[in-house]
């Protein structure tokens, strides 16, 4: 049972296979044959239209074709020539090789070519006759067609599968570029990138920026608006409206279509200028609903879609509709093929292979061969027949190669795909010409523009210039009076021109094309008409007012030398880097006095010197700055600045130390108090910080561009490490107010501690305050920010450190001794024993007595019971009063 189901399953199939034979035998049989070698099938568009008068869901039949296209068989004829052409030639005269071809109508239908493609390769796969004879069906080598892009894309995907190599005459659609989806495509012509292109390039040079647009809503309707709006867009030319018609001429909605396209038209009377990438029968119908309206000065730019079918005027006057600029392929020398045409028997060509031209003679408004011949030679395109000849050279060309080096007359010597490899590296001559098809497959000549002219009640093209995509320009070929009179007076704006100093600004809602002129804004200028924008200034080194039509060079600006700001805080500077010097120099006269020694001695003068550096980096914050001195001014404060807070963080702990009372604590601060390794430490890490930032991002000369001026300044380069250096300076600033707090209540005449809290508090606040400053400051005096800040803080050290000394040696002579020194701190202590005396109660006699002997005892208890046996025993308490002081000179 089950092998009678699969049997009953391959009969089914088998049987629906004949059904499919006979149905594409049927329906798709070629119009036109000739035997060869080498096959070529043909697709061309002998009629422009398929009735769809069928039941959609009936079986399927035989396209309906209608409205015999003449056109479209005069491109048939031009291959059959072609063909005829090559086997005449020496290159494949010498192989014995003939062409042959098998021409089938497209009717300008998807369906129906599709059709056909899947007659020719299903029977060139099978290898089996129509005739059901025992001769094989010659395979297709290669397929030349067709015209219109959508139809191309379609066969295109179809002929990928065996990679048939397929070449068009007149399919334009970008998308067939692309050898990835369409690796067996290739053309004689260039891609509609090019010719949009051109047409925006003509708008452009005519300055004709408010245009129309008519297309069709197919594959090369779509392809093509989208490239002419994207590159209009980019030039500044404005699409008024896109009317887009059906692609199909049997649409019912066509007239409908049509009759919208000529009020859009009529609508808008600034719009002189219409690119149509329409039918030549859809153009007809708009030309007839334009009648009688007054359009003598419209330019109308036709795509190659119709540019050669000037009988669709009709009984229209061309000085009726404007003026028809038509772009078309590159042609070539076609009196051959015309000579053909004249030439033609009817009689014989339709008895032997070509049905087509029986059909021809059959249509009524041609009846007789003469007419014939006269109407084939009127519908022939010249760049169409030009481009077929190419196809069939490019073929010839690579069969001839292949077969000169393998034999080629068996059915399966030579494949499609070998084919399509040589067409694709094949270089053929055509017209002096070597051409070669290019990366994608397409061979671009550029293109012609056409003048449509009307002598009598024949149109003819003129051809006014040339187009070269290389370069994107044209090569004019009519005088400037032609020029004038089609041109001049042709305006297609959509607003007026603006003045200079003007610019167009574009009203909401509105195309870019609609605007209103507006005066340029600052720093920008126009110096011509109707400019698209004001062009910018140069904001590096000019400036503008606004509604300006040319800029001024801008002045540089930074911090000078002769600003009066700058010269009194150099003289501030100056002033203090004075004041140190005299400072250093009565230190070292006095420098075995108590004062210098409590000063810190050797300390003192590396503060000073610290300070004169910290003066000194002043200096290099005025004048035109440079990549040196903007690295220099900020090291150097760092630095010396660093080595200031070092030294008196040093004399903060040797305060600390010197009257601390924890004898713990003391003894652990004794072990870590080493000055100078303490300021190497603290120095080693701002020189750490300082060299990073030097090397990783250091600061240079920037120059700031503002409104009228260049800004000459400093860029810290990094800020991270700008900051950090303050930060860590700051840090040291704090840890040594904390540590001058805590010893604020030491002998006053000899305590630094309370001169060290107020220098440390003054430089905390100044840069504190210097930060928000220093962040919302611009301009030129963001230099002096800083300066005043360093000149606070110096001076607030000065000040606090050294003027006390000073007038103490000059003034006080008296408490600049020894025996004032012992008695201050002897007071010190006495007055420090009562105070804690009266908070702790009374001790013992032997921890009263211990505290006499050293100050740095826990207590530092001076009670009064101490006095009263100090004054019972005065050589003890001599001897205690000395040691006391012994000790807190030694500690000092």
């Amino acid at each position: 049972m089950p092998h009678l189901v699969l049997i009953s399953l391959i009969l089914v199939f088998f049987k629906l296979g004949e059904m499919t034979d006979r149905f594409l035998t049927q329906y798709s049989l070629p119009g036109a044959t000739a035997p060869g070698d080498i096959i070529i099938e043909g697709l061309f568009p002998i009629h422009e239209a398929v009735n769809d008068n069928t039941n959609r869901f009936s079986p399927p039949q035989r396209s309906n074709c209608t409205r015999f296209y003449t056109r479209g068989l005069s491109q048939a004829l031009a291959m059959v020539h072609a063909v005829e052409m090559a086997n005449k030639s020496p290159m494949l005269r010498k192989l014995d090789i003939a062409l042959g071809y098998r021409i089938h109508d497209t009717c300008a239908d998807v369906t129906t070519a599709l059709r056909a493609v899947q007659y020719f390769t299903q029977m060139s796969s099978e290898c089996v006759s129509t005739t059901n004879s025992s001769q094989s069906v010659q395979p297709t080598m290669a397929v030349i067609g067709t015209s219109s892009s959508e139809i191309s894309i379609a066969i295109a995907r179809e002929l990928n599968l065996l990679l048939i190599p397929q070449i068009s005459y007149a399919s334009t659609a970008i998308i067939l570029s692309d050898k990835i989806r369409f690796p067996a495509f290739m053309r004689t012509v260039p891609n509609d990138m090019y010719q949009t292109n051109a047409m925006v390039k003509l708008l452009k040079d005519k300055k004709w920026n408010w245009v129309g647009i008519i297309t069709t809503d197919g594959d090369y309707g779509r392809s093509a608006m989208e490239s002419f709006v994207a590159q209009a867009t980019m030039e500044g030319i404005c699409v008024a409206f896109k009317q887009i018609l059906p692609d199909l001429l049997t649409d019912q909605k066509l007239n409908t279509s049509i009759s919208q396209t000529v009020n859009t038209i009529i609508n808008n009377p600034k719009v002189k200028v219409v690119v149509s990438f329409a039918k030549s029968a859809q153009m007809m119908s708009i030309f007839q609903g334009l009648r009688g309206e007054a359009l003598h000065d419209m330019v109308w730019v036709a795509s190659d879609n119709w540019s050669s079918a000037k009988d669709i005027l009709k009984d229209e006057r061309i000085s009726d509709i404007g003026n028809i600029l038509g772009f078309t392929f590159k042609s070539g020398n076609v009196s051959f093929f015309q000579q053909y045409l004249n030439d033609l028997q009817f009689g014989s060509e339709t008895e032997n292979n070509n049905s087509f031209l029986k059909e021809y003679l059959l249509q009524p408004d041609i009846g007789n061969a003469g007419k014939a011949k006269k109407e084939l030679i009127k519908n022939m395109n010249s760049d169409m027949v030009f481009s077929i000849q190419m196809a069939v050279s490019a073929i010839a060309e690579a069969v001839a190669e292949l077969c000169a080096q393998q034999n080629c007359k068996s059915l399966t010597s030579l494949q499609p795909w070998k084919l399509l490899a040589q067409l694709r590296n094949v270089t053929f001559e055509m017209e002096g010409l070597n051409l070669k098809f290019d990366d994608n497959g397409d061979i671009n000549l550029g293109y012609d523009v056409s003048l449509w002219k009307k002598n009598g009640s024949d149109v003819h093209a003129v051809k006014i210039a040339e187009y070269y995509s290389s370069n994107n320009s044209f090569s004019l070929s009519f005088t400037s009076s032609t020029n004038q009179i089609v041109f001049e007076h042709v305006v297609s704006k959509c607003s007026n021109s603006c003045q200079p100093g003007e610019f167009k600004k574009t009203a909401e809602g509105q195309h870019t094309c609609c605007y209103e002129c507006i005066s340029c804004p600052e720093n920008s200028y126009s110096n011509h008409t109707d400019t698209v924008e004001c062009f910018s200034c140069d904001t590096h080194s000019e400036w503008s007012n606004a509604g300006s039509s040319k800029c001024n060079p801008k002045t540089f600006e930074y911090f000078e030398w002769n600003s009066g700001f700058a010269i009194v805080l150099l003289t501030l500077a100056a002033v203090g880097a004075l004041f140190l010097i005299l400072v250093s120099a009565l230190f070292i006269w006095h420098r075995d006095s108590p004062v210098v020694k409590a000063a810190g001695g050797p300390l003192c003068h590396l503060i000073l010197f610290s300070l004169l550096g910290s003066f000194s980096s002043v200096v290099f914050f005025v004048g035109e700055p440079s990549n040196m001195t903007c690295k220099v001014r900020q090291i150097i404060f760092g630095l010396s600045f660093t080595l200031c807070v070092s030294c008196i963080l040093v004399k903060s702990l040797k305060i600390l130390l010197a009257f601390q009372m924890n004898l713990d604590l003391k003894e652990l601060l004794c072990k870590l108090y080493k000055p100078y390794v303490i300021i190497f430490i603290c120095m080693t890490v701002q020189v750490i910080i300082c060299t990073l930032w030097l090397h990783l991002c250091p600061p240079k000369k920037y120059n700031e561009d503002l409104p009228e001026v260049i800004l000459m300044k400093c860029q810290e380069g990094s800020d991270v490490a700008f900051w950090v250096m303050l930060g860590y300076i700051a840090l040291l600033s704090l840890v040594c107010f904390i540590f001058a707090y805590i010893g604020r209540k030491l002998p006053q005449m000899y305590n630094e501690a309370k001169f060290i809290t107020f220098s440390m508090l003054i430089c905390l606040m100044a840069w504190v305050i210097f930060i928000p400053v220093h962040v919302t400051t611009t301009g030129k005096y963001v230099p002096a920010v800083e300066m005043v800040v360093i000149l606070i803080s110096n001076f607030g050290i000065l000040s606090c450190h050294f003027l006390p000394k000073c007038y103490i040696i000059i003034f006080k002579k008296e408490h600049n001794t020894k025996d004032a020194f012992l008695k201050n701190v002897y007071e010190y202590a006495r007055k420090s024993a009562e105070n804690i005396r009266s908070l702790s109660g009374t001790v013992s006699e032997s921890k009263t007595e211990s505290s006499i002997y050293t100050i740095s005892t826990p207590s530092l208890l001076m009670p009064e019971e101490a006095l009263q046996v100090s004054a019972q025993k005065p050589d003890r308490m001599t001897h205690n009063h000395t040691t006391t002081a012994d000790s807190a000179k030694s500690q000092k």
